[in-house]
């Protein structure tokens, strides 16, 4: 019987329409599908928001009755009881206000959810280097930016037609005064919406820029002037900065429009009623009436068309660009020129397989400040190299690997994956990352090993893949491929041979070990790395934890902070000195051991870094035998004894 691993989505209630939908589909149908789904809540908020139109239904109607009915006529008694309605009026509202918030919240706190998820699946398959952000700054302001634009606009509404309402009621002639007036403001407005969402995100293309390449240019401005580049320099960067300036000043031109909507819609009205108040007046409209209207214009229409204005017109146009992005949806906005196709194009227009892997003066400084750690770097690996890359700590070897699976971006030069330039999703797509500390979640064993193949995997290629690698042992152990697995109950070397495994079983054709085998025994980790190599068409990059496994590497790069030398083992023994002091670092011991020193074991303060036979501690030396900062202390040591008699 053939087992097959699938995913499982949540049924029922929790599916979401909008998760799966095509990346490149409209934000307004993937956003109407996100509120069908919720109609319950939508019909929640519609009710207490109609509570608060009663609110603002009384804040006018109540004062002009007060004035008509009760203190113009001399009857405060009748005049206080309307006021004492209003009063009512607005505690009601603001306890249907309370409730509303409740009701965003419900619809607010899915969309976070959708969007986490979203930016975590990309993450994860892709290793799109700008997931961080997505994940802590994007996808809140998503959240802010969506809940107040829910409250701004459900208030706009709600408040226009309790006023409206309001208006009618006291004297239809009102609504002549202030209606076209506020109908055109808020028409004038909508026309900007699109408009100012697209240069509001041309402008943040353009500042994106600026901001990379001055980033580039500030850390090279020694080098710069010593090669006489100055002035191309500048012209690059002075467009970029006009571009910015362009953007900008388109921007405040389609603001204007906003303040424009403002006046005509909020502040016009007001205008008219005191105009047109002896007119009103003379054609049965009450003085409480037109004060009555003056309330609902300066108290309600005003500050509502206000904060619908400044709310939807400034967070409406970044909910949009930050969706966009978030969501993989074309965004109309230009964009950066593209790079121009480098040599792994050329070789793949031409039916040449491009090289497995290939970096092009690839700097990288972990600060603008800081010595690189890598430093004009030239590599190309053509596809089924099995290299292995060696050197002292804090030599670029882990840079090197997040360098090339594009978790760090280069100061300089280009990285390309099987000829796509990193970061990309193709790149992504060709390669698979194993660090050292192994990632394995609960579920069973076949889930596990499976989790980077898009379709089912037959349980005979599951359990090939854990003979290849060496899990075998351990998949019997456990109770099988079905067996569930317990991350707390495995041992770093377990969790490492199922992240191995998980690893082979990948379709990309590039595979980083970065130390991904530093738990497990020589044997072992020997076995994981010759299965490796010997995939059909794979191509394998070892950071090495041992000096042995440099030797059973074809090709072999040597790093140092400062230079790099690249070559099989006889040639870098007789070029290299730094590789000769790592090889010869490495005497083999009895056969109990296992492990090896994989650095240079030689220091200034003639401190040996691995206790051997003859070591003898005498009381007063300390011997270094793990990490830096982890010593072996005297008090554990027998005074006189050998080192190689401890326990």
């Amino acid at each position: 019987m053939t087992a097959r691993i699938r995913t499982r989505g949540r049924p029922g209630r929790d599916a979401d329409p909008t998760v799966g939908a095509p990346a490149g589909a409209a934000l307004p149908t993937r956003g109407l599908r996100f509120l069908l789904a919720r109609r319950r809540v939508l019909l929640r908020l519609t009710a207490w928001s109609v509570l608060e139109t009663g609110q603002t239904f009384l804040i006018g109607y109540g004062p002009a009755r007060a004035l008509d009915e009760g203190f113009l006529r001399g009857r405060a008694d009748v005049g206080l009881v309307w006021l004492a309605v209003t009063g009512l009026g607005v505690l009601l509202g603001a306890y249907g206000t309370a409730r509303v918030y409740a009701a965003v919240a419900a619809l607010v706190e899915p969309l976070r959810d959708r969007l986490v998820e979203q930016v975590v699946t990309r993450g994860v398959r892709t290793g799109d280097a700008g997931s961080l952000s997505g994940l802590t700054q994007q996808v809140e302001i998503a959240r802010d930016t969506f809940a107040g634009l829910v409250m701004v606009s459900r208030s706009f509404v709600f408040t226009a037609a309790g006023a409206l309402a309001g208006l009618f009621t006291l004297a239809p002639p009102l609504l002549l005064v202030v209606g076209p007036p506020l109908a055109v403001g808020t028409a004038l407005f909508a026309a900007t919406l699109r408009p100012l969402a697209r240069r509001q995100e041309t402008f943040l293309v353009a500042d994106e820029a600026l901001a990379g390449d001055l980033g580039t240019v500030g850390p090279g401005l020694r080098d710069i002037t010593a090669t006489g580049a100055e002035a191309h320099i500048a012209a690059g960067t002075g467009e970029r900065i006009e571009a910015e300036l362009r953007a900008a000043r388109d921007l405040a031109h389609w603001g204007v429009l906003r303040v424009a909507s403002l006046t005509i819609g909020g502040q016009l009205p007001i205008v008219l009623l005191l105009a047109a108040g002896p007119w009103l007046l003379s054609h049965g409209v009450t003085a409480g009436a037109l004060v009555g209207a003056l309330a609902y214009v300066t108290q309600s229409l005003l500050p509502a068309l206000r904060n619908l204005i400044h709310g939807l017109g400034t967070s409406g146009s970044r909910l949009t660009v930050v969706l966009r992005r978030l969501t993989g949806a074309d965004t109309g906005a230009p964009r950066p020129p593209e790079t121009r196709p480098g040599p792994s194009d050329a070789t793949a227009d031409s039916g040449t397989p491009p090289p497995a892997l290939s970096l092009a003066s690839v700097t990288f400084a972990y600060g603008p400040a800081s010595a690189p750690v890598v430093r004009d770097l030239d590599l190309t690996l053509p596809p089924g190299t099995h290299l292995a890359v060696v050197g002292p700590s804090g030599a670029g070897k882990s840079t090197l690997t997040a360098l090339v699976a594009g978790l760090l971006a280069p100061s300089h030069g280009t990285i390309r994956v099987g000829g796509h330039p990193v970061p990309g999703p193709e790149a992504a797509a060709a390669r698979v990352l194993i660090p050292q500390e192994a990632y394995v979640f609960s579920g069973t064993l076949a889930e596990n090993l499976a989790y980077l193949r898009p379709d089912p995997v037959p349980a005979q290629e599951l359990l090939a893949a854990a003979e290849a690698v060496g899990l075998t042992p351990l998949a019997e152990r456990l109770g099988g491929l079905d067996a569930r697995v317990d991350p707390a109950t495995l041992s770093a070397g377990e969790r490492q041979l199922v992240a191995l495994t998980r690893a082979y079983l990948s379709p990309a054709p590039l595979a980083l070990l970065d130390e991904a085998t530093c738990h497990l025994d020589a044997g072992t980790e020997e076995r994981a790395e010759r299965a490796f190599a010997a995939r059909p068409g794979g191509t394998l990059v070892v950071v090495a934890h041992r000096i042995s496994s440099a030797r059973r590497a074809g090709r072999v790069l040597v790093m140092d902070g400062r230079s790099t030398a690249y070559g099989g083992h006889e040639e870098l023994m007789r070029s290299s000195a730094l590789y000769r002091d790592l090889v010869g670092s490495w005497t083999p011991g009895p056969a109990r051991r296992e492990s090896e020193p994989a650095l240079a074991l030689r220091d200034a303060y003639r401190v040996d870094a691995v206790a051997g036979p003859g070591l003898a501690g005498d009381g007063r030396h300390v011997v270094a035998h793990r990490p830096v900062g982890k010593v072996q202390a005297p008090g554990d040591l027998r005074d006189g004894g050998s080192l190689g008699r401890e326990g």
